[in-house]
Protein backbone atom coordinates (compact mmCIF):
# COMPACT_ATOMS: atom_id res chain seq x y z
CA UNK A 1 0.00 0.00 0.00
CA UNK A 2 2.75 2.43 0.86
CA UNK A 3 5.03 2.15 -2.04
CA UNK A 4 1.46 2.62 -4.08
CA UNK A 5 0.95 5.72 -2.34
CA UNK A 6 4.09 6.58 -2.65
CA UNK A 7 4.01 6.91 -6.26
CA UNK A 8 1.58 9.76 -6.61
CA UNK A 9 3.86 12.47 -4.58
CA UNK A 10 6.01 12.67 -8.47
CA UNK A 11 6.80 16.18 -9.08
CA UNK A 12 6.37 16.97 -5.20
CA UNK A 13 9.34 15.27 -3.86
CA UNK A 14 11.43 18.56 -3.62
CA UNK A 15 9.04 19.96 -0.90
CA UNK A 16 8.65 16.03 0.49
CA UNK A 17 12.67 16.33 1.34
CA UNK A 18 12.79 19.90 1.92
CA UNK A 19 10.37 19.48 5.11
CA UNK A 20 12.21 16.97 6.67
CA UNK A 21 15.62 19.13 6.62
CA UNK A 22 13.84 22.13 7.67
CA UNK A 23 12.03 20.60 10.45
CA UNK A 24 15.75 18.80 11.65
CA UNK A 25 17.17 21.88 11.76
CA UNK A 26 14.04 23.40 13.38
CA UNK A 27 14.74 20.59 16.45
CA UNK A 28 18.17 21.26 16.64
CA UNK A 29 17.71 25.09 17.53
CA UNK A 30 14.99 23.98 19.84
CA UNK A 31 17.40 21.53 21.72
CA UNK A 32 20.10 23.98 22.30
CA UNK A 33 18.09 26.40 23.86
CA UNK A 34 17.18 24.81 27.07
CA UNK A 35 21.24 24.07 27.13
CA UNK A 36 21.95 27.37 26.88
CA UNK A 37 19.66 28.43 29.64
CA UNK A 38 21.21 26.25 31.98
CA UNK A 39 24.47 27.62 31.51
CA UNK A 40 22.33 31.34 31.62
CA UNK A 41 21.30 30.50 35.08
CA UNK A 42 24.52 28.66 36.28
CA UNK A 43 27.17 30.96 34.92
CA UNK A 44 25.25 34.46 34.30
CA UNK A 45 22.75 34.63 36.99
CA UNK A 46 23.15 33.30 39.96
CA UNK A 47 27.11 34.95 39.82
CA UNK A 48 25.69 38.15 38.52
CA UNK A 49 27.58 38.26 35.44
CA UNK A 50 25.43 41.19 33.92
CA UNK A 51 27.89 40.53 30.27
CA UNK A 52 27.36 36.78 30.38
CA UNK A 53 23.61 37.23 30.71
CA UNK A 54 23.41 39.61 27.49
CA UNK A 55 25.99 37.50 25.34
CA UNK A 56 23.93 34.24 26.23
CA UNK A 57 20.56 36.27 25.91
CA UNK A 58 21.60 37.06 22.34
CA UNK A 59 22.48 33.82 21.21
CA UNK A 60 19.28 32.65 22.26
CA UNK A 61 17.47 35.03 20.77
CA UNK A 62 18.96 34.46 17.65
CA UNK A 63 18.25 30.42 17.95
CA UNK A 64 14.39 31.36 18.56
CA UNK A 65 14.27 33.73 15.48
CA UNK A 66 16.61 30.42 12.91
CA UNK A 67 13.64 28.38 15.47
CA UNK A 68 10.76 30.35 14.10
CA UNK A 69 12.33 30.55 10.10
CA UNK A 70 13.09 27.14 10.00
CA UNK A 71 9.78 25.76 11.33
CA UNK A 72 7.59 28.50 8.98
CA UNK A 73 9.70 27.28 5.76
CA UNK A 74 8.57 24.02 6.82
CA UNK A 75 5.11 24.44 7.55
CA UNK A 76 4.94 25.50 3.69
CA UNK A 77 6.70 22.85 1.67
CA UNK A 78 4.60 20.68 3.80
CA UNK A 79 1.42 21.82 3.08
CA UNK A 80 3.14 22.08 -0.70
CA UNK A 81 3.94 18.93 -0.81
CA UNK A 82 0.59 17.05 1.12
CA UNK A 83 -1.67 19.22 -1.35
CA UNK A 84 0.27 17.90 -4.29
CA UNK A 85 0.16 14.70 -3.10
CA UNK A 86 -3.54 14.67 -2.48
CA UNK A 87 -3.89 16.27 -6.08
CA UNK A 88 -2.05 13.49 -7.70
CA UNK A 89 -4.16 10.79 -6.06
CA UNK A 90 -7.52 12.42 -7.01
CA UNK A 91 -6.33 12.51 -10.61
CA UNK A 92 -4.96 8.88 -10.46
CA UNK A 93 -7.86 7.39 -9.11
CA UNK A 94 -10.31 9.55 -11.43
CA UNK A 95 -7.84 8.44 -14.31
CA UNK A 96 -8.18 5.18 -13.35
CA UNK A 97 -12.49 5.32 -12.83
CA UNK A 98 -12.69 6.47 -16.23
CA UNK A 99 -10.86 3.15 -17.83
CA UNK A 100 -13.55 1.02 -16.15
CA UNK A 101 -16.21 -1.07 -17.33
CA UNK A 102 -19.38 -0.96 -16.30
CA UNK A 103 -18.74 -3.82 -14.24
CA UNK A 104 -15.52 -2.37 -12.38
CA UNK A 105 -18.05 0.82 -11.51
CA UNK A 106 -20.62 -1.57 -10.23
CA UNK A 107 -18.26 -2.95 -7.89
CA UNK A 108 -17.19 -0.41 -5.91
CA UNK A 109 -20.33 1.67 -6.52
CA UNK A 110 -20.97 5.71 -7.17
CA UNK A 111 -20.90 6.55 -3.71
CA UNK A 112 -18.57 4.74 -2.70
CA UNK A 113 -16.50 6.38 -5.56
CA UNK A 114 -17.15 9.65 -4.27
CA UNK A 115 -16.16 9.02 -0.85
CA UNK A 116 -12.85 7.50 -1.63
CA UNK A 117 -12.38 10.59 -3.81
CA UNK A 118 -13.26 12.86 -1.32
CA UNK A 119 -12.93 11.75 2.72
CA UNK A 120 -10.46 9.21 2.35
CA UNK A 121 -8.01 11.32 0.17
CA UNK A 122 -8.41 14.07 2.62
CA UNK A 123 -7.56 12.14 5.33
CA UNK A 124 -4.15 10.72 3.46
CA UNK A 125 -3.57 14.33 2.87
CA UNK A 126 -3.47 15.10 6.32
CA UNK A 127 -1.60 12.15 7.20
CA UNK A 128 1.30 12.74 4.73
CA UNK A 129 1.52 16.23 6.20
CA UNK A 130 2.01 14.82 9.41
CA UNK A 131 4.80 12.38 8.29
CA UNK A 132 6.91 14.73 6.40
CA UNK A 133 6.56 17.32 9.30
CA UNK A 134 5.65 15.94 12.59
CA UNK A 135 6.83 12.20 12.35
CA UNK A 136 9.63 13.38 11.70
CA UNK A 137 10.38 16.56 14.18
CA UNK A 138 8.36 14.23 17.34
CA UNK A 139 11.39 11.56 17.02
CA UNK A 140 14.29 13.61 16.17
CA UNK A 141 13.38 16.19 19.30
CA UNK A 142 12.85 12.94 21.28
CA UNK A 143 16.70 11.83 20.71
CA UNK A 144 18.40 14.59 20.62
CA UNK A 145 16.32 15.95 23.49
CA UNK A 146 17.55 12.19 25.69
CA UNK A 147 21.00 12.49 24.23
CA UNK A 148 21.33 16.17 26.17
CA UNK A 149 19.07 15.40 29.26
CA UNK A 150 21.67 11.84 29.20
CA UNK A 151 24.61 14.52 28.52
CA UNK A 152 23.42 17.04 31.80
CA UNK A 153 22.73 13.88 34.43
CA UNK A 154 22.67 10.21 32.91
CA UNK A 155 21.15 9.17 36.00
CA UNK A 156 18.28 11.16 36.41
CA UNK A 157 17.71 10.52 32.38
CA UNK A 158 16.72 6.59 33.68
CA UNK A 159 13.31 7.61 34.40
CA UNK A 160 12.73 8.20 30.55
CA UNK A 161 13.66 4.91 29.95
CA UNK A 162 11.26 3.45 32.51
CA UNK A 163 8.28 5.77 30.76
CA UNK A 164 8.33 4.85 27.08
CA UNK A 165 7.65 1.05 26.87
CA UNK A 166 4.92 1.70 29.41
CA UNK A 167 3.82 4.44 26.79
CA UNK A 168 4.63 1.83 23.64
CA UNK A 169 2.23 -0.68 24.93
CA UNK A 170 -0.71 1.60 25.94
CA UNK A 171 -0.43 2.95 21.80
CA UNK A 172 -0.16 -0.36 20.51
CA UNK A 173 -3.52 -1.44 22.60
CA UNK A 174 -5.07 1.51 20.90
CA UNK A 175 -4.10 1.58 17.37
CA UNK A 176 -5.27 -2.50 17.93
CA UNK A 177 -8.71 -1.73 18.85
CA UNK A 178 -9.52 1.14 16.84
CA UNK A 179 -8.82 0.52 13.16
CA UNK A 180 -11.05 -1.94 13.01
CA UNK A 181 -14.01 0.55 13.77
CA UNK A 182 -12.61 3.31 11.80
CA UNK A 183 -12.42 0.83 8.55
CA UNK A 184 -16.26 0.08 9.21
CA UNK A 185 -16.94 3.58 9.65
CA UNK A 186 -15.84 4.72 6.46
CA UNK A 187 -18.05 1.80 4.59
CA UNK A 188 -20.91 3.05 6.49
CA UNK A 189 -20.27 6.90 5.16
CA UNK A 190 -20.74 5.19 1.39
CA UNK A 191 -23.99 4.08 2.43
CA UNK A 192 -24.66 7.60 3.59
CA UNK A 193 -23.27 8.73 0.30
CA UNK A 194 -25.70 6.42 -1.21
CA UNK A 195 -28.54 7.40 0.42
CA UNK A 196 -28.33 11.26 0.07
CA UNK A 197 -27.45 10.63 -3.98
CA UNK A 198 -30.66 8.67 -4.15
CA UNK A 199 -32.60 11.17 -2.39
CA UNK A 200 -31.06 14.29 -4.28
CA UNK A 201 -31.96 12.92 -7.43
CA UNK A 202 -34.79 11.67 -6.80
CA UNK A 203 -36.33 14.84 -4.76
CA UNK A 204 -39.33 15.23 -7.31
CA UNK A 205 -40.46 11.73 -6.60
CA UNK A 206 -39.77 11.76 -2.70
CA UNK A 207 -42.42 15.14 -2.41
CA UNK A 208 -44.55 13.38 -5.03
CA UNK A 209 -45.41 10.59 -2.71
CA UNK A 210 -44.57 13.02 0.31
CA UNK A 211 -42.08 10.14 1.70
CA UNK A 212 -39.97 13.11 3.30
CA UNK A 213 -40.19 11.73 7.06
CA UNK A 214 -38.89 7.70 5.49
CA UNK A 215 -36.16 9.15 3.80
CA UNK A 216 -35.66 10.83 6.59
CA UNK A 217 -35.94 7.87 8.76
CA UNK A 218 -33.21 6.19 6.65
CA UNK A 219 -30.73 9.11 6.75
CA UNK A 220 -30.82 8.75 10.56
CA UNK A 221 -30.34 4.95 10.67
CA UNK A 222 -27.05 5.59 8.53
CA UNK A 223 -26.00 8.63 10.48
CA UNK A 224 -26.64 7.00 13.84
CA UNK A 225 -24.95 3.79 12.80
CA UNK A 226 -21.45 6.51 12.42
CA UNK A 227 -22.12 8.17 14.91
CA UNK A 228 -21.97 5.15 17.38
CA UNK A 229 -18.94 3.68 15.38
CA UNK A 230 -17.27 7.18 16.05
CA UNK A 231 -18.01 7.64 19.27
CA UNK A 232 -16.62 4.22 19.97
CA UNK A 233 -13.56 4.51 18.18
CA UNK A 234 -13.30 8.04 20.03
CA UNK A 235 -13.44 6.65 23.31
CA UNK A 236 -10.49 4.22 22.56
CA UNK A 237 -8.25 6.76 21.27
CA UNK A 238 -9.35 8.86 24.74
CA UNK A 239 -7.37 7.11 26.40
CA UNK A 240 -4.12 8.25 24.47
CA UNK A 241 -4.95 11.79 26.25
CA UNK A 242 -4.51 10.33 30.17
CA UNK A 243 -2.12 7.89 29.62
CA UNK A 244 0.16 10.76 28.10
CA UNK A 245 -0.17 13.34 31.08
CA UNK A 246 -0.04 10.52 33.55
CA UNK A 247 3.43 9.47 32.70
CA UNK A 248 4.69 13.44 31.84
CA UNK A 249 3.31 14.64 35.12
CA UNK A 250 4.97 11.49 36.88
CA UNK A 251 7.97 12.29 35.28
CA UNK A 252 8.11 15.76 36.15
CA UNK A 253 7.16 14.90 39.91
CA UNK A 254 10.38 12.01 40.01
CA UNK A 255 13.34 14.32 38.03
CA UNK A 256 12.36 17.23 40.17
CA UNK A 257 12.04 14.98 43.59
CA UNK A 258 15.17 13.23 42.41
CA UNK A 259 17.11 16.18 41.19
CA UNK A 260 16.43 18.42 44.05
CA UNK A 261 17.91 15.86 46.59
CA UNK A 262 20.62 15.60 43.77
CA UNK A 263 21.11 19.09 44.45
CA UNK A 264 20.64 19.46 48.20
CA UNK A 265 23.15 16.39 48.79
CA UNK A 266 26.22 16.96 46.64
CA UNK A 267 26.29 20.87 47.35
CA UNK A 268 25.59 21.04 43.39
CA UNK A 269 28.85 19.15 42.12
CA UNK A 270 26.99 16.52 40.53
CA UNK A 271 23.94 18.62 39.74
CA UNK A 272 23.35 22.42 39.20
CA UNK A 273 20.25 24.33 39.60
CA UNK A 274 20.42 25.05 35.51
CA UNK A 275 21.14 21.29 35.08
CA UNK A 276 17.78 20.61 36.69
CA UNK A 277 16.27 23.61 34.99
CA UNK A 278 17.23 22.15 31.40
CA UNK A 279 16.47 18.51 32.24
CA UNK A 280 12.82 19.47 33.60
CA UNK A 281 12.65 21.98 29.68
CA UNK A 282 13.68 18.24 27.92
CA UNK A 283 11.56 16.38 30.09
CA UNK A 284 8.89 18.58 28.59
CA UNK A 285 10.13 18.22 25.19
CA UNK A 286 10.74 14.46 25.25
CA UNK A 287 7.05 13.99 26.83
CA UNK A 288 4.83 16.67 24.47
CA UNK A 289 7.01 14.97 21.55
CA UNK A 290 5.61 11.48 22.76
CA UNK A 291 2.12 13.03 22.83
CA UNK A 292 2.26 14.11 19.45
CA UNK A 293 3.62 11.20 18.34
CA UNK A 294 0.53 8.82 19.97
CA UNK A 295 -1.43 11.52 18.04
CA UNK A 296 0.70 10.35 14.45
CA UNK A 297 -0.32 6.52 15.61
CA UNK A 298 -4.04 7.67 15.95
CA UNK A 299 -4.26 9.72 12.77
CA UNK A 300 -2.67 6.81 10.77
CA UNK A 301 -4.72 3.91 12.37
CA UNK A 302 -7.81 6.51 10.61
CA UNK A 303 -5.83 7.13 7.16
CA UNK A 304 -4.70 3.34 6.81
CA UNK A 305 -8.10 2.52 5.86
CA UNK A 306 -8.34 4.94 3.66
CA UNK A 307 -5.22 4.23 1.91
CA UNK A 308 -6.80 0.59 1.88
CA UNK A 309 -9.71 2.00 0.36
CA UNK A 310 -7.98 4.54 -2.06
CA UNK A 311 -5.34 1.69 -3.34
CA UNK A 312 -8.34 -0.83 -4.08
CA UNK A 313 -9.43 2.08 -7.25
CA UNK A 314 -5.85 3.00 -7.80
CA UNK A 315 -5.16 -1.25 -8.61
CA UNK A 316 -8.48 -2.20 -10.14
CA UNK A 317 -7.80 -2.76 -13.41
CA UNK A 318 -10.45 -2.71 -15.86
CA UNK A 319 -11.95 -6.12 -17.71
CA UNK A 320 -12.21 -4.38 -20.86
CA UNK A 321 -8.32 -3.85 -22.16
CA UNK A 322 -7.03 -2.86 -26.01
CA UNK A 323 -5.75 -6.02 -27.48
CA UNK A 324 -2.38 -5.71 -28.53
CA UNK A 325 -2.26 -4.94 -32.14
CA UNK A 326 -5.99 -3.09 -32.63
CA UNK A 327 -7.87 -2.19 -35.14
CA UNK A 328 -8.74 1.34 -35.78
CA UNK A 329 -11.41 1.25 -38.83
CA UNK A 330 -14.78 -0.19 -38.46
CA UNK A 331 -16.19 -1.32 -42.30
CA UNK A 332 -19.47 -0.77 -42.04
CA UNK A 333 -22.32 -0.96 -39.58
CA UNK A 334 -22.50 -4.83 -40.10
CA UNK A 335 -23.50 -7.12 -36.57
CA UNK A 336 -23.48 -10.76 -35.80
CA UNK A 337 -24.05 -12.30 -32.83
CA UNK A 338 -22.81 -15.87 -32.45
CA UNK A 339 -24.08 -17.90 -30.12
CA UNK A 340 -24.01 -15.12 -27.43
CA UNK A 341 -24.23 -15.76 -23.64
CA UNK A 342 -23.91 -13.37 -21.13
CA UNK A 343 -23.66 -13.24 -17.19
CA UNK A 344 -22.50 -10.14 -14.84
CA UNK A 345 -21.19 -11.90 -12.63
CA UNK A 346 -18.16 -14.30 -13.94
CA UNK A 347 -18.68 -17.11 -11.64
CA UNK A 348 -22.79 -16.73 -11.97
CA UNK A 349 -24.17 -19.19 -14.30
CA UNK A 350 -27.09 -17.42 -14.04
CA UNK A 351 -27.06 -16.05 -17.99
CA UNK A 352 -29.23 -12.72 -18.82
CA UNK A 353 -28.39 -13.53 -22.76
CA UNK A 354 -28.58 -17.29 -23.91
CA UNK A 355 -27.71 -18.27 -26.58
CA UNK A 356 -28.23 -15.44 -28.97
CA UNK A 357 -27.33 -15.53 -32.38
CA UNK A 358 -28.42 -12.92 -34.85
CA UNK A 359 -27.21 -11.21 -38.03
CA UNK A 360 -28.16 -7.55 -39.15
CA UNK A 361 -26.75 -6.22 -42.55
CA UNK A 362 -25.37 -2.62 -42.60
CA UNK A 363 -27.85 -0.06 -43.36
CA UNK A 364 -30.68 -1.63 -41.66
CA UNK A 365 -33.26 -0.70 -39.27
CA UNK A 366 -33.99 -3.31 -36.47
CA UNK A 367 -36.53 -2.82 -33.73
CA UNK A 368 -35.92 -4.73 -30.28
CA UNK A 369 -39.15 -5.21 -28.08
CA UNK A 370 -39.59 -7.33 -25.29
CA UNK A 371 -40.86 -7.39 -21.62
CA UNK A 372 -39.15 -5.27 -18.56
CA UNK A 373 -36.49 -7.77 -17.87
CA UNK A 374 -35.89 -9.56 -21.23
CA UNK A 375 -32.48 -8.08 -21.65
CA UNK A 376 -32.54 -5.80 -24.12
CA UNK A 377 -30.45 -2.86 -22.64
CA UNK A 378 -27.49 -5.39 -21.93
CA UNK A 379 -28.34 -6.91 -25.73
CA UNK A 380 -26.89 -3.74 -27.13
CA UNK A 381 -24.13 -2.97 -24.70
CA UNK A 382 -22.16 -5.77 -25.72
CA UNK A 383 -22.67 -4.07 -29.30
CA UNK A 384 -20.45 -0.94 -27.80
CA UNK A 385 -18.31 -3.53 -25.57
CA UNK A 386 -19.72 -1.90 -22.72
CA UNK A 387 -19.41 -5.50 -21.62
CA UNK A 388 -17.70 -8.34 -22.83
CA UNK A 389 -19.44 -11.62 -23.21
CA UNK A 390 -19.06 -14.61 -21.40
CA UNK A 391 -19.76 -17.20 -24.15
CA UNK A 392 -19.85 -16.25 -27.74
CA UNK A 393 -18.09 -13.72 -30.10
CA UNK A 394 -19.92 -10.23 -30.83
CA UNK A 395 -18.55 -8.87 -34.62
CA UNK A 396 -19.03 -4.96 -35.57
CA UNK A 397 -18.05 -4.33 -39.44
CA UNK A 398 -16.95 -8.24 -39.41
CA UNK A 399 -14.83 -8.10 -36.87
CA UNK A 400 -14.55 -9.50 -33.63
CA UNK A 401 -15.27 -6.21 -31.22
CA UNK A 402 -12.31 -7.55 -28.80
CA UNK A 403 -10.16 -6.80 -31.56
CA UNK A 404 -10.84 -2.74 -32.42
CA UNK A 405 -9.21 -0.12 -30.32
CA UNK A 406 -11.92 0.61 -27.76
CA UNK A 407 -12.08 4.78 -28.35
CA UNK A 408 -12.50 3.63 -32.83
CA UNK A 409 -15.23 1.25 -31.83
CA UNK A 410 -17.28 3.81 -29.51
CA UNK A 411 -16.60 6.00 -32.18
CA UNK A 412 -18.41 3.97 -34.55
CA UNK A 413 -21.24 2.75 -31.87
CA UNK A 414 -23.13 5.84 -31.02
CA UNK A 415 -25.34 4.78 -28.12
CA UNK A 416 -28.49 6.90 -26.82
CA UNK A 417 -28.93 5.55 -23.98
CA UNK A 418 -32.10 5.01 -21.55
CA UNK A 419 -30.91 7.32 -18.92
CA UNK A 420 -30.45 10.31 -20.64
CA UNK A 421 -27.81 13.00 -19.46
CA UNK A 422 -27.05 16.04 -19.94
CA UNK A 423 -24.11 18.24 -18.49
CA UNK A 424 -24.07 21.71 -16.99
CA UNK A 425 -23.24 24.11 -19.62
CA UNK A 426 -24.53 24.99 -22.79
CA UNK A 427 -26.82 23.33 -25.06
CA UNK A 428 -23.63 23.63 -27.28
CA UNK A 429 -21.57 22.64 -25.37
CA UNK A 430 -23.20 19.26 -24.49
CA UNK A 431 -23.58 18.69 -28.30
CA UNK A 432 -19.58 18.71 -29.12
CA UNK A 433 -19.32 15.76 -26.53
CA UNK A 434 -20.74 13.65 -30.50
CA UNK A 435 -17.75 15.27 -32.60
CA UNK A 436 -15.37 18.45 -30.46
CA UNK A 437 -15.09 20.68 -33.24
CA UNK A 438 -18.65 20.52 -34.71
CA UNK A 439 -19.75 23.90 -36.64
CA UNK A 440 -22.59 25.35 -35.98
CA UNK A 441 -23.97 24.23 -39.27
CA UNK A 442 -23.50 20.71 -38.20
CA UNK A 443 -25.02 21.31 -34.79
CA UNK A 444 -28.14 22.40 -36.86
CA UNK A 445 -28.11 19.95 -38.96
CA UNK A 446 -28.49 17.47 -36.47
CA UNK A 447 -30.82 19.25 -34.27
CA UNK A 448 -33.23 19.38 -37.25
CA UNK A 449 -32.79 15.39 -37.88
CA UNK A 450 -33.43 15.00 -34.12
CA UNK A 451 -36.43 17.64 -34.09
CA UNK A 452 -35.14 19.44 -31.55
CA UNK A 453 -34.13 22.65 -33.55
CA UNK A 454 -37.71 24.11 -33.27
CA UNK A 455 -37.82 23.84 -29.47
CA UNK A 456 -33.66 25.08 -29.23
CA UNK A 457 -34.49 28.44 -31.26
CA UNK A 458 -37.79 28.88 -29.11
CA UNK A 459 -35.33 29.87 -26.09
CA UNK A 460 -34.28 32.98 -25.25
CA UNK A 461 -30.45 32.35 -25.62
CA UNK A 462 -31.36 29.67 -28.74
CA UNK A 463 -28.35 27.27 -29.44
CA UNK A 464 -25.93 29.01 -26.12
CA UNK A 465 -28.70 28.56 -23.29
CA UNK A 466 -27.27 27.32 -20.35
CA UNK A 467 -28.13 23.58 -19.48
CA UNK A 468 -28.79 23.12 -15.50
CA UNK A 469 -26.43 20.23 -14.01
CA UNK A 470 -28.34 16.60 -15.02
CA UNK A 471 -30.73 18.80 -17.38
CA UNK A 472 -33.05 20.23 -15.30
CA UNK A 473 -34.14 23.02 -17.00
CA UNK A 474 -35.41 20.83 -19.76
CA UNK A 475 -38.34 18.22 -20.05
CA UNK A 476 -37.60 14.25 -20.53
CA UNK A 477 -38.61 14.65 -24.38
CA UNK A 478 -36.23 17.63 -25.38
CA UNK A 479 -33.72 15.84 -23.25
CA UNK A 480 -33.93 13.16 -25.60
CA UNK A 481 -33.98 15.17 -28.72
CA UNK A 482 -30.50 16.97 -27.35
CA UNK A 483 -28.83 13.51 -26.91
CA UNK A 484 -29.87 12.02 -30.05
CA UNK A 485 -28.10 15.16 -31.84
CA UNK A 486 -25.24 14.76 -29.94
CA UNK A 487 -24.83 11.24 -31.27
CA UNK A 488 -25.92 11.58 -35.02
CA UNK A 489 -22.83 14.29 -34.27
CA UNK A 490 -20.45 11.12 -34.61
CA UNK A 491 -21.75 9.95 -37.37
CA UNK A 492 -21.64 6.52 -36.44
CA UNK A 493 -21.54 3.21 -38.19
CA UNK A 494 -24.41 1.94 -35.67
CA UNK A 495 -26.72 4.01 -34.22
CA UNK A 496 -28.37 3.20 -30.76
CA UNK A 497 -31.66 4.25 -29.32
CA UNK A 498 -32.47 2.52 -25.74
CA UNK A 499 -36.15 3.45 -25.38
CA UNK A 500 -34.77 7.05 -26.60
CA UNK A 501 -38.01 8.82 -27.75
CA UNK A 502 -40.26 6.98 -25.21
CA UNK A 503 -40.74 10.94 -23.59
CA UNK A 504 -41.91 12.21 -26.56
CA UNK A 505 -45.17 12.33 -28.77
CA UNK A 506 -45.85 9.90 -31.56
CA UNK A 507 -46.12 12.56 -34.61
CA UNK A 508 -42.44 13.49 -33.58
CA UNK A 509 -41.17 10.05 -33.26
CA UNK A 510 -42.71 9.16 -36.84
CA UNK A 511 -40.67 12.78 -38.06
CA UNK A 512 -37.18 11.59 -36.34
CA UNK A 513 -37.44 8.02 -37.87
CA UNK A 514 -38.66 9.43 -41.18
CA UNK A 515 -35.50 11.91 -41.03
CA UNK A 516 -33.45 8.47 -40.33
CA UNK A 517 -34.44 6.45 -43.35
CA UNK A 518 -33.88 9.81 -45.38
CA UNK A 519 -30.29 11.22 -44.29
CA UNK A 520 -28.84 8.47 -42.89
CA UNK A 521 -29.44 5.67 -44.43
CA UNK A 522 -26.14 3.55 -44.34
CA UNK A 523 -26.21 3.75 -40.87
CA UNK A 524 -27.30 0.55 -39.13
CA UNK A 525 -30.37 1.82 -36.60
CA UNK A 526 -31.22 -0.42 -34.14
CA UNK A 527 -34.25 0.94 -31.36
CA UNK A 528 -35.23 -0.84 -28.50
CA UNK A 529 -38.78 0.69 -27.88
CA UNK A 530 -41.95 -0.41 -25.47
CA UNK A 531 -44.48 1.05 -28.53
CA UNK A 532 -45.19 -0.90 -31.68
CA UNK A 533 -45.47 2.53 -33.08
CA UNK A 534 -41.85 3.21 -32.93
CA UNK A 535 -40.56 0.19 -34.46
CA UNK A 536 -43.43 -0.90 -36.89
CA UNK A 537 -41.76 0.03 -39.80
CA UNK A 538 -38.05 -1.27 -39.19
CA UNK A 539 -36.67 -3.81 -41.70
CA UNK A 540 -36.33 -6.24 -39.29
CA UNK A 541 -38.02 -6.53 -35.31
CA UNK A 542 -36.34 -9.10 -32.45
CA UNK A 543 -38.96 -9.80 -29.92
CA UNK A 544 -36.58 -11.03 -26.64
CA UNK A 545 -37.90 -12.98 -24.16
CA UNK A 546 -35.95 -14.08 -20.87
CA UNK A 547 -33.07 -13.55 -22.62
CA UNK A 548 -33.31 -15.06 -25.35
CA UNK A 549 -34.68 -14.43 -28.93
CA UNK A 550 -38.30 -15.57 -29.17
CA UNK A 551 -38.91 -14.08 -32.97
CA UNK A 552 -36.50 -12.54 -35.43
CA UNK A 553 -38.28 -11.07 -39.04
CA UNK A 554 -40.13 -8.38 -40.69
CA UNK A 555 -42.87 -6.81 -38.87
CA UNK A 556 -45.61 -8.66 -40.99
CA UNK A 557 -43.71 -12.38 -40.43
CA UNK A 558 -43.88 -11.71 -36.88
CA UNK A 559 -47.39 -10.91 -36.73
CA UNK A 560 -48.08 -14.43 -38.37
CA UNK A 561 -45.96 -16.66 -36.77
CA UNK A 562 -44.84 -14.64 -33.35
CA UNK A 563 -47.36 -14.99 -30.69
CA UNK A 564 -45.52 -12.36 -28.15
CA UNK A 565 -45.69 -10.11 -31.07
CA UNK A 566 -48.94 -10.07 -31.81
CA UNK A 567 -50.02 -9.64 -28.16
CA UNK A 568 -47.91 -7.11 -28.16
CA UNK A 569 -49.37 -5.53 -31.36
CA UNK A 570 -53.08 -6.59 -30.79
CA UNK A 571 -53.31 -4.70 -27.11
CA UNK A 572 -51.63 -1.81 -28.42
CA UNK A 573 -53.40 -0.99 -31.18
CA UNK A 574 -56.93 -1.85 -29.85
CA UNK A 575 -55.94 0.30 -26.71
CA UNK A 576 -55.29 3.28 -29.17
CA UNK A 577 -58.53 2.78 -31.15
CA UNK A 578 -60.81 2.79 -28.13
CA UNK A 579 -58.98 6.34 -27.09
CA UNK A 580 -59.86 7.45 -30.03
Amino acid sequence: MIKRLAKCIREYKLSSILTPILVSLEVVMEVLIPYLMGKLIDNGIKPGDTGFVVKIGAVLLVLCLFSLFFGAAAGVTAAKASSGFAKNLRHDMFHNVQSFSFANIDKFSTSGLVTRLTTDVTNLQNSYQMIIRIAVRSPAMLIFSLVMAMTINSKISVVFLCVVPVLGLGLALVVKNAHPIFKRVFKTYDKLNNVVEENLHGIRVVKAFVREKEEEKKFRSVSDTIYRDTRRAENIIAYNSPLMQTATYACILLIAWFGANLIVSSGETEMTTGDLVSVLSYVMQILMNLMALSMIFVMLTMSKAAGERVCEVLDEKSDLTNPENPVYEVNDGSIDFDNVSFAYSKTSKNFCLKNVDLHIKSGETVGIIGATGSSKTTLVQLIARLYDTTEGTVRVGGRDVREYDLDTLRNAVAMVLQKNVLFSGTIKDNLRWGKEDATDEEIFEVCRLSCADPFIREREDGYDTYIEQGGANVSGGQKQRICIARSLLKSPKVLILDDSTSAVDTATDAMIRKAFRQYIPETTKIIIAQRISSIEDADKIIVLDDGGISGFGTPSELLENNEIYREVYFSQKKGGSENE
